[in-house]
C-alpha cells in the first residue's frame, strides 16, 4: 500500500526555512532527527569512506536510497572524513545546515555547484539561481509555499512500507524531492532530497455500533 502523501509543508526540511534561531520544538526536533545516525556512530572508531561508493548527484537528485544517505555520517562528525572527500566546511550561515564546498562541482538537474548542505534527513545542492519556481516547475513539483519572501515545493516520489512482526509496528521508507529559497542564502536556491524513515500510525479500530436505546415504556416488537 502506498504510503498517504502527508501535507507537503510536513514532509520538507522546514529547518531550512527558519528565519530566526528561535525555533519552535517541534522544528528544532525535525532539524535534529536526521543527525541521529551519526550521534549513534560517534562513539565508535569510523572507517574510511570509500568515494566510489557516494554519489552526491545521484543522492541530492532522489536517485538513491536511505542506506546510501546513512552511508555520509561520518563525514559529518568528523572534519578529517569530509576533507579526505574533497568537502571543505563552511561556516554555519544558517543555524540548521552544515554547509560543504567541494574540490570538485557536481551537476544536479543540469546545473553546476560545488556547494552542499544538509540538514535534518536531507541532503541539499545549493545553486546559482535567484529564483526556485522554473527549476520546481521544471521537475512538476506540488506548491507548499509561493510568496514573494519564500517559495517552497516538493513531492514524494516513492515509499516502501515495511512491517516488523515482532514489534508490529509498520516501518515507512520516504523519499521527498523538494526546491526552495531560504533567506540565509539570498540569491540562492536549495535543491535535494529528503530520506525519512517514520513509523506508520495505525487508525483505531471503529467501535461496534450500537442499537438506539428504545423509550422508556415502548415494547420491543
Amino acid at each position: 500500500m502506498r504510503r498517504f502523501l502527508l501535507p507537503l509543508a510536513a514532509l520538507l526540511p522546514l529547518p531550512l526555512f527558519a528565519q530566526t534561531p528561535a525555533a519552535s520544538p517541534e522544528i528544532s526536533a525535525t532539524a535534529t532527527s536526521g543527525t541521529d545516525v551519526a550521534e549513534k556512530t560517534a562513539g565508535k572508531p569510523a572507517e574510511p569512506l570509500d568515494p566510489a561508493r557516494i554519489d552526491l548527484a545521484g543522492l541530492i537528485e532522489c536517485r538513491r536510497e536511505l542506506a546510501d544517505f546513512h552511508y555520509l555520517a561520518p563525514a559529518l562528525i568528523e572534519p578529517l572524513q569530509a576533507v579526505a572527500l574533497g568537502w571543505r566546511p563552511l561556516p554555519q550561515a544558517n543555524l540548521f545546515m552544515t554547509e560543504f564546498m567541494l574540490n570538485t562541482p557536481i551537476s544536479v538537474f543540469g546545473h553546476s555547484t560545488d556547494h552542499i548542505a544538509f540538514t535534518g534527513d536531507s541532503i541539499i545542492a545549493i545553486l546559482d539561481l535567484a529564483d526556485p519556481r522554473p527549476l520546481a516547475k521544471q521537475l512538476e513539483l506540488e506548491t507548499a509555499v509561493d510568496t514573494p519572501a519564500k517559495a517552497m515545493f516538493g513531492k514524494e516520489l516513492r515509499s516502501h512500507e515495511q512491517r516488523d512482526e515482532a514489534s508490529g509496528i509498520t516501518l515507512i521508507d520516504s523519499v521527498v524531492l523538494n526546491v526552495s529559497n531560504v533567506s540565509s542564502h539570498p540569491g540562492k536556491t536549495l535543491v535535494g532530497c529528503s530520506y525519512i524513515m517514520d513509523t506508520l500510525e495505525e487508525e483505531p479500530e471503529a467501535a461496534p455500533a450500537q442499537e438506539p436505546a428504545l423509550p422508556t415504556g415502548a415494547a420491543s416488537p
